[in-house]
């Protein structure tokens, strides 16, 4: 049995590291910043393009709003890391019931969020080697090559990390 002495400090020790959690808050706020300024270069990109739209190209197009959609992508993965990480780490998200209230909130445990994530990146990865292959006469060989090895290591790295999560619910089953 421990000392009262060391009880105390044991649970003033573990207190402290519980509460340091409120650290990461103002990180998952400085993300919610930066879903702002993705906003605000999204609906710049929209308004320079706009006046251009019936000169440019079809593939200048498609390009703009592949861009676009990679922007969304992102934001996306911005919101899932803010809320998921928010309640994995910091604190439960209490919305009153009567509001609108996000499907997958509270339902995204750290393995899952992982999974998404790494879903994310292959999606914008996908978008990004999709760009460079349309504008392929304009890119050197050995660019597209690394583009394409690097795609090819998001891909497998997201199904490793699916097939690890896989075997951990399995072993834990």
């Amino acid at each position: 049995m421990k000392p009262d002495n060391e009880k105390t400090m044991e649970k003033f020790a573990e207190s402290l590291l519980y509460a340091s959690r409120w650290i990461l808050a103002p990180i998952y706020i400085g993300l919610s910043l930066g879903l702002v300024l993705l906003a605000l270069k999204f609906f710049q990109e929209l308004a320079h393009y706009f006046p251009l739209v019936f000169s440019a190209s079809e593939a200048d197009l498609i390009l703009v709003v592949l861009s676009l959609i990679d922007m969304a992508l992102v934001g996306g993965l911005l919101v899932m890391v803010m809320f998921s990480g928010y309640e994995n780490f910091v604190s439960r998200i209490d919305i009153d019931d009567s509001a609108e209230k996000l499907s997958w909130l509270g339902k995204l445990d750290s393995g899952s969020l992982k999974q998404k994530v790494a879903a994310s990146i292959v999606a914008i990865s996908s978008i990004h080697l999709l760009k460079v292959f349309m504008n392929a006469e304009k890119t050197d060989n050995d660019k597209i090559m690394w583009y394409v090895l690097i795609h090819l290591t998001f891909v497998v790295s997201a199904i490793g990390m699916a097939w690890v999560d896989r075997l951990n619910k399995h072993a834990a089953a």
